[in-house]
Formats: structure tokens, C-alpha cells, sequence
């Protein structure tokens, strides 16, 4: 009898411990369907920028610097010794050709000239009445002849130091700037010594030594554009002035002079950059040259389609500054990533910053589906 009744009971136990897991695993299946939400799964989206292939116009151009230079320049050198009396100009002052610079003593040649002048007249005179005397034969052809000689010899000398003196007043010999002034008033000028530096900055002038390869595209008369270090934010417009025909042969380059009109901002020695553009289209398609991925040998690019990123690679044209001209492979309006393009990869989720994310599935329909689909 007692067996009987152990027997049952733990048959109930055994029974009670089932249903109670059917129970708990109904539990679990209906709690799994409240909290699951279509998409949980899927990866979230990385957002990045992006910009619009667009036209516009872009210029093949070779890039270099070179110091600035004049092209015309002369030291005034003193051609007669002497004090220096006056000083009539300083550095920094615009001069013209002839204009006067110092004023030297000019006593000594001033007598000089007085001899010379005296000694010139009394020639004269003793020509006049030579050429008398000899059509009465009381002198010589001989005579006159060298009386003649005399006078011509008197004469040079009276130009001679005419001459002197007029070195004695210094002289610009071109137009330009002072850029130094090597003498002060008092000092004694020696001959033949620089007392001056004049530079004419009406015209500036860069020289380029420029890879043979650029040989064939670099012509006279392309425009040129000049930046300096030491006035940023200013353009300055030139020309290609000369191109050397002859190539370098220990550096493989060749010389390219451009010029540039002068102004009150350029000097000569300033370190100049310097943009020969050597062709030009007007209607491009071009993207942000930070769009471009450099992670393989092609050029490609990242844009959005439908969501998600896409990998295109493209044919690339001239660079122009952050420009870069794309000949295939996108299309005007396209979409190319600028920004977050690193953590993509063929076919990943996007999230264009600045537009309004695409709406999720209605979860509530999401559930009913999957209700009745059980």
C-alpha cells in the first residue's frame, strides 16, 4: 500500500516538473517576441560627407619658386676724383636718367678749363695770321700746318676738361630706385669707384629651372601667376618671357624667364611661387581632390547609391589646385564621399551627414507579419 502511494507521488512530481517547463519555454518564446525588432541584426550606418560631381573649369600648369629679380640694374660709378659736396639723393628714392646724384668739388677742373680755353684762343689768333702770312709767302705750308696742329691739340684739351667738369656733377644713368648710397657728403670720391645702386622695378623677373619633360608644353607668352611668401593672399599676373632651347645636361632642366609688371609690393629677393598654365577646358567634370582614395595603384572613388557605399573607379585628368578633373567613370550630380571614406567598404551602410535618415520598418507591422506567419 505504502509503495503504491510512493509510486504516484513521485509520478505527480514528475508531471509537475514538465508542465512547469512547458510553461517557462512558452514564457520565453512570447518575451524573445515582444523585445525583437526587424533590422536588429543589421550593421549600423557610418556617416560621411559627400560632395557633387560638378563643371567647371580647369588648367594643366607646371609649379615652381625662384627669387625675384630685376633685369635692369647699374652701379654709378665716379668718373672723376674729388670731394663730395652734396649727397642729392638717398636710398629708397625714385630717380630718372640724368637726373643729378652728388655734386663733387669742382674747382680744380674749373681752372683746368680756363687754361685750356686761354691757351685754345691764343692758337687762334696765331692761325688767323698765319693764314695771312702764307698768301704773302713769308711763312711756310709747313708752318701753318703746324700751327694748325697746335690749335686742334688745344681744342681737344678745352673739351677734354670741359669734360672734367662736368663730371664733377654725378648722374643717374637709368631710371629706377636708389637701392644703396656708398658715399657721404665730405668723403673724397676716387675715380672709377661705385658710389651708388640704382634698380629699375618697373620690371620683375623670375627665373625657372624646369624639368626637360615640361620641354614640349611650356611656350613664350603663357600666363604665369606669382604668389610671395611675404605678402599673402596676393596674385600677381605675369608672362612667360623666355624659354631657354637649350636643356642642362648635369641637372636635365632648362631656364624659363617670366616677368611681371613692377609694382610698390614687389621687390627684388623675394621668394616667389610661381604657376605656368599651359592648357585649359572649360567644362570638366571635376570632384574634391579629397575625394580620391589612395589606398591601390587605381584611382577610385567612394559614392552613395540606394543607401550604400559603392566603389567606383575613375580616370583622372589635369590637377587643378584641390580640383582634379575626372575623364570616366562618374557623372555630373554624382555623390563622391569627402569625408569618413577610411571605415568604408564595397557595399557598407551610409548615413550622409545633413540628410534626413531613411525611415525604419513599422515594428508593430513587423510583428503582426510575424504573428501570423506562425
Amino acid at each position: 500500500m505504502s509503495t503504491q502511494r510512493s509510486s504516484a507521488s513521485i509520478g505527480r512530481l514528475v508531471a509537475g516538473t514538465a508542465l512547469l517547463a512547458i510553461v517557462l519555454g512558452m514564457a520565453a518564446c512570447g518575451g524573445d517576441r515582444a523585445q525583437a525588432k526587424p533590422g536588429d541584426d543589421a550593421p549600423a550606418a557610418i556617416p560621411v560627407e559627400t560632395e557633387a560631381v560638378t563643371r567647371r573649369s580647369v588648367a594643366a600648369s607646371y609649379a615652381g619658386s625662384a627669387s625675384l629679380e630685376v633685369p635692369r640694374g647699374a652701379d654709378v660709378i665716379a668718373k672723376t676724383s674729388g670731394i663730395a659736396l652734396e649727397v642729392l639723393v638717398e636710398e629708397g628714392d625714385a630717380v630718372r636718367a640724368g637726373q643729378p646724384l652728388l655734386r663733387l668739388d669742382p674747382d680744380r677742373p674749373r681752372l683746368a678749363v680756363q687754361q685750356s680755353r686761354a691757351t685754345m684762343g691764343k692758337l687762334e689768333n696765331s692761325y688767323r695770321r698765319a693764314q695771312q702770312l702764307v698768301g704773302q709767302q713769308m711763312i711756310s705750308a709747313n708752318d701753318l700746318d703746324q700751327i694748325k696742329f697746335d690749335l686742334d691739340n688745344a681744342r681737344a684739351q678745352y673739351e677734354m676738361a670741359q669734360l672734367e667738369l662736368s663730371y664733377t656733377t654725378v648722374t643717374a644713368p637709368i631710371s629706377g630706385v636708389i637701392s644703396q648710397r656708398m658715399i657721404r657728403t665730405g668723403n673724397f670720391v676716387q675715380i672709377n669707384t661705385p658710389i651708388f645702386s640704382i634698380v629699375d622695378n618697373s620690371r620683375i623677373e623670375a627665373t625657372l629651372n624646369v624639368p626637360e619633360r615640361e620641354l614640349r608644353v611650356l611656350k613664350r607668352g603663357q600666363p604665369v601667376r606669382l604668389q610671395v611668401d611675404a605678402l599673402p593672399g596676393e596674385t600677381f599676373d605675369g608672362v612667360v618671357e623666355r624659354v631657354s632651347p637649350v636643356v642642362d645636361s648635369g641637372s636635365g632642366t632648362f631656364r624659363v624667364v617670366c616677368a611681371f609688371e613692377g609694382s610698390d609690393m614687389l621687390r627684388a629677393g623675394m621668394f616667389g611661387r610661381i604657376r605656368i598654365d599651359y592648357d585649359q577646358r572649360a567644362a570638366a567634370l571635376v570632384i574634391p581632390r579629397s575625394a580620391l582614395l589612395e589606398d591601390d595603384d587605381t584611382a577610385a572613388v567612394y559614392t552613395v547609391r540606394d543607401g550604400k557605399a559603392v566603389r567606383v573607379p575613375v580616370t583622372l585628368g589635369y590637377i587643378d589646385g584641390n580640383l582634379i578633373e575626372v575623364r570616366d567613370g562618374l557623372s555630373e550630380g554624382e555623390p563622391v564621399v569627402t569625408a569618413g571614406k577610411v571605415a568604408l567598404r564595397e557595399g557598407s551602410p551610409v548615413q550622409v551627414i545633413g540628410e534626413a535618415p531613411e525611415p525604419a520598418p513599422d515594428a508593430d507591422a513587423a510583428d503582426a507579419s510575424s504573428d501570423g506567419a506562425q
